[in-house]
């Protein structure tokens, strides 16, 4: 019998903090229950699956192993400046003059995820996923 995926979890310094970020980043609030200073904090998203984000005493070390990749409502390049307006940092930019490509982002935690183009962007064009394989 198949696994569901139930949640994406984060070791953090700073679960509240980080999970406020990554509340505007999905525009989900954190769970009800959640306050400054509480070790853990969970956001919920419609689809089912949680961001959980937890208090780890580990500084982020080196290149994610995994990583989230985010496909927009609207157009990519108006969420990257969304982005950047709530605190993410771009790490690399890999758009094309073609429109293909995505941004890869930082957030306030060192933790990396991208932005691809939003399903309409993609249905223009060759489909090409952060990792460079296609999809769909």
């Amino acid at each position: 019998m198949p696994a569901s995926l139930y949640n994406v979890a984060f070791g953090c310094a700073d679960a509240y903090g980080l999970a406020r970020f990554w509340s505007e980043v999905v525009g989900q609030p954190l769970d009800e229950e959640d306050r400054p200073g509480d070790p853990v904090a969970v956001i919920a998203l419609p689809t089912g699956l949680h961001l959980y984000f937890e208090n780890i005493p580990e500084p982020k070390n080196g290149k994610n192993r995994v990583h989230v990749c985010l496909r927009p409502d609207g157009p990519r390049d108006e969420e990257v400046e969304r982005l950047r307006g709530v605190g993410a940092t771009v790490v690399a930019d890999r758009r094309e003059a073609d429109g293909t490509g995505w941004v890869v982002f930082a957030d306030p935690e060192g933790n990396e995820f991208c932005v691809l183009r939003s399903a309409a962007e993609r249905d223009r064009g060759e489909a090409v996923t952060c990792g460079g394989a296609k999809s769909e």
